[in-house]
């Protein structure tokens, strides 16, 4: 599939051009000028380009000439809306290679496309000229030197073909034990190696980790290598093991040893060969004699050993490619299965890697082509890629939502790769994770809490309200019946005002619960608005024992704000510091500035005399609807922090001590405080 780049500032002329080609042998990929069409230009992407040049004269030519510094061998074909031979001369001298005119002709511009890639292929075919060999005589002392020199590249040769199988094992020990046959005339031999245990593998016991199993051999039963193993504790693996050096059947060590003898036996073996890789015994080589019986000779057994040594590297390497190619399956599945989008493209604009997520996102849906390529993804994230690749610098996370898909919304991030130190990045990674699910179930959330927010406060505000009316309702039962009893009239007044303040109480709560910020700024006088809001507290804390302890830094402290939403900040403190002892309350108040750099706080602590704040108690007295008592809402010192955090100030509960009262401090900012001289 070709990729044809259409230039042009009208979306509707691109659109005509998709129309008239074959989507399943063209791509048309439209781009509004020049510049958004770099990354295309500069890495060949595209296979044509077809130019909608609505300007004659010197600015069309502009056009052409920016494009032929990009591209300047990228066939070109220009669209006009009037047939000009001037400016088609001008357009072919800087290299165009059509001009057509408009409307869009649907067969000229396919026979024009396929003219462009069926050029004919011509062979050049010179007449070849005989080559007239030197004569002279070799002297037949050189001579033999060059036939023993031509055995040697024949064995050489030979010995080439267990290249063949470098990344095969199995290939690879069986090639090498038929290059013995034929060189030593081997009658029997197997070769059992002990594979190196990898993460990815599974070990059922310690056990298995020292077995070696058959990997290769000729002249023996397959059925007997299928049930027969060797172990590095015992037999012949256990005598190589611990002796590190050929083994014969008939030496002292194997004839003392029962198991190793029937294991020779079992194999119809006369010699075992260790395999060593440098670290450790990769594996055993067990052979018999030649085919004629004769035995192999000590010259022979030492080549096959060093052989065996170059075998346990190959061996090694091997393994250790299985284990990366096996490592790279690994993170190749787990990239291809996850749910965030990954695209890997090089410094060429080539996709490098994309998994499905990435596949599934930016991929056409009408292109019968898996493969994702460059000029698939959107123009945004494209522009995003090359800016890494040419800068180096990562782009981080950033908020994107694409137009064909309105209220989809990613998250996207682009990371550079680079190797050896080079500040030119070789590759660069794009990452992109759906995030419109989350945010709509985070949406949902926030509603259902939202909703478990208004069912308890409603819940709260029932059961207040009725605290409140049950006197009320007492009374008015009574009210015709005992309504010149002085008594009751005095039990009424004082029903009527305990809930006329309980009420009052709650709808201010809820009114500044309301406030998003402050409603009026004014300067207010520190000791004039605590003994105002203690008077306040009072009215709900009636008792002739409380009194309060205003203790000041000596000069008087005025601060701007909202006059009666501070009053019932306040307020709400000191009432919680009164309840904490109803017998003998007492509310001490201390007022100091504090200066920590270039900034300076007014600190207004809040204390009583009761038995303190529990740890439960500190860290969750501020939520909304906890309290320790049977009456109120639980909102008090949440109003509280509100009033405060709107006048960019800050509440803290003190974390309580053992033997200490509760203490409830209130800053403020420099920005709110002014002292009076």
């Amino acid at each position: 599939m070709k990729t044809i780049l259409v230039l042009s500032t009208h979306p509707d002329f691109a659109e005509i051009i998709r129309e008239n080609l074959n989507p399943e042998q063209y791509r048309v990929v439209h781009r509004l000028g020049v510049e958004e069409a770099e990354p295309l230009l500069t890495h060949s992407l595209a296979a044509t380009c077809i130019l909608d040049v609505d300007l004659a004269g010197v600015e069309g030519v502009w056009v052409i000439e920016r494009l032929r510094r990009r591209a300047a061998k990228l066939p070109l074909i220009a669209y006009t809306s009037t047939n000009q031979s001037e400016w088609e001369e001008e357009a072919f001298l800087h290299g165009v290679t059509h001009v057509l005119t408009k409307p869009v002709r649907g067969r000229l511009l396919n026979s024009l496309l396929e003219r462009l890639w069926s050029v004919p292929v011509l062979k050049m075919l010179q007449p070849s000229q005989p080559v007239q060999p030197a004569l002279f005589r070799m002297p037949e002392a050189q001579a033999s030197r060059f036939v023993n020199a031509g055995q040697t590249l024949d064995v050489l040769r030979d010995f080439s073909s267990i290249l063949t199988h470098s990344l095969d094992a199995e290939a690879m020990l069986k090639q090498f034990l038929l290059f013995l046959r034929e060189i030593l005339s081997v009658n029997r031999a197997a070769i059992f190696l002990n594979r190196p245990v990898t993460p990815l593998t599974e070990v059922l016991s310690p056990e298995d980790g020292r077995r070696l199993k058959a990997a290769a051999a000729i002249g023996l039963s397959s059925g007997l290598l299928e049930h027969f193993e060797l172990s590095l504790d015992s037999g012949i693996g256990g005598q190589l093991s611990k002796l590190g050096r050929i083994l014969r059947r008939d030496s002292d060590e194997a004839r003392a040893d029962a198991e190793t003898q029937k294991e020779f036996e079992l194999l119809s073996a006369q010699v075992a060969v260790p395999i060593p890789d440098r670290d450790n015994i990769a594996g055993v080589a067990v052979f018999d004699g030649r085919v004629t019986g004769e035995p192999l000779v000590n010259v022979e057994l030492e080549l096959i050993f060093h052989l065996l040594e170059q075998v346990g590297l190959a061996l090694r390497n091997i393994w250790l490619h299985d284990q990366l190619s096996d490592n790279h399956e690994m993170m190749t599945d787990v990239l291809r299965e996850l749910s965030s989008a990954c695209v890997v493209v090089g410094r060429d604009l080539k996709i490098l890697h994309a998994n499905k997520s990435a596949r599934r996102h930016f991929g056409h849906r009408n292109k019968r082509n898996a493969d994702l390529e460059f000029s698939d993804l959107p123009q945004i994230l494209g522009a995003k890629i090359y800016q890494v690749l040419k800068t180096g610098a990562a782009i981080g996370p950033f908020r994107y939502e694409p137009e064909s898909a309105p209220g989809t919304i990613y998250t996207v991030s682009v990371v550079p790769f680079q190797r050896g130190g080079s500040a030119v990045p070789v590759s660069a990674l794009l990452t992109a994770d759906d995030l419109t699910q989350t945010e709509q179930l985070q949406k949902l959330e926030v509603e259902a809490a939202n909703l478990r927010l208004i069912k308890s406060m409603a819940d709260r505000l029932a059961h207040e309200i009725g605290n409140a009316m049950v006197p009320l309702s007492t009374h008015q039962q009574l009210l015709a019946e005992k309504y010149k009893d002085k008594e009751f009239r005095e039990s009424l007044d004082h029903a009527m005002s305990d809930g006329v303040k309980r009420v009052t109480r709650l709808i201010n709560q809820m009114r500044f619960l309301a406030r998003d910020g402050t409603v009026e700024h004014e300067a207010i006088a520190v000791q004039e608005l605590v003994e105002d809001a203690y008077q306040e507290a009072r009215k709900h804390q009636p008792t002739e024992k409380a009194r309060l302890n205003f203790e000041n830094s000596g000069k008087p402290i005025i601060i701007t704000g909202d006059r009666a939403a501070l009053r019932h900040a306040f307020a709400e403190i000191m009432l919680n510091a009164l309840q904490a002892n109803p017998k003998s309350p007492s509310v001490d108040v201390r007022i100091h500035p504090e200066t920590t750099g270039s900034e300076q706080e007014l600190h207004i602590e809040i204390s009583d005399n009761g038995s303190g704040f529990t740890q439960e108690a500190s860290q969750k007295a501020p939520s909304p609807f906890f309290t320790t008592r049977t009456v109120g809402l639980g909102l008090g010192l949440t109003v509280s922090r509100k009033i405060i955090g709107t006048h960019h100030g800050k509440l803290e509960i003190i974390p309580p001590q053992d033997g200490q009262s509760g203490v409830v401090r209130v800053s403020l900012p420099i920005e709110a405080l002014a002292t009076v001289a």
